[in-house]
């Protein structure tokens, strides 16, 4: 209940208790507090077993944990016998592996003069032919 609660805060709580009721009233409080905290898990324990039984039978792995939305999705998605066949036949990792041997497989650079395979397209690493020398560069007036 209180997991967060750090040292400096404890001994805090306890020097204002300290101030607040008193060193010799302080025992006494304490008890009263720890009795009221008994007797709300006594009423809190005997509401559950009035639950269940008042739900039957067919209720009786019922836990009330399971109200809480997120501990009833993680139940649903964990024991789902549907959803780990799915899970499984999903292997995402399998399929990222796939694509990386797949691109590193690739062909490196083919042999000088070899050409392109049918339907590759050009080599757009390879660097364009030089213009001829006697040839001048186009010039565009409307690119410009």
């Amino acid at each position: 209940m209180f997991n967060d609660i750090g040292a400096l805060e404890l001994v805090t709580i306890v020097v204002l208790a300290i101030l607040v009721f008193g060193p010799d009233k302080l025992p006494k409080v304490i008890q009263d507090v720890t009795g009221v905290i008994r007797k709300i898990r006594a009423f809190s324990d005997s509401a559950k077993a009035d639950i269940r039984s008042e739900l039957g039978p067919e209720f009786k792995d019922f836990e009330f944990e399971d109200l809480n939305p997120k501990t009833f999705i993680r139940k649903q998605l964990t024991e789902n016998e549907d959803l780990k066949e799915i899970r499984s036949s999903f292997d995402l990792r399998k399929e990222l592996n796939d694509v990386t041997d797949a691109v590193n497989s690739k062909e490196t650079d083919p042999a000088p003069g070899a050409t392109p395979a049918e339907g590759t397209g050009p080599d757009l690493l390879k660097k364009p032919a030089a213009p001829a020398s006697n040839q001048a560069a186009r010039f565009d007036a409307d690119a410009t």
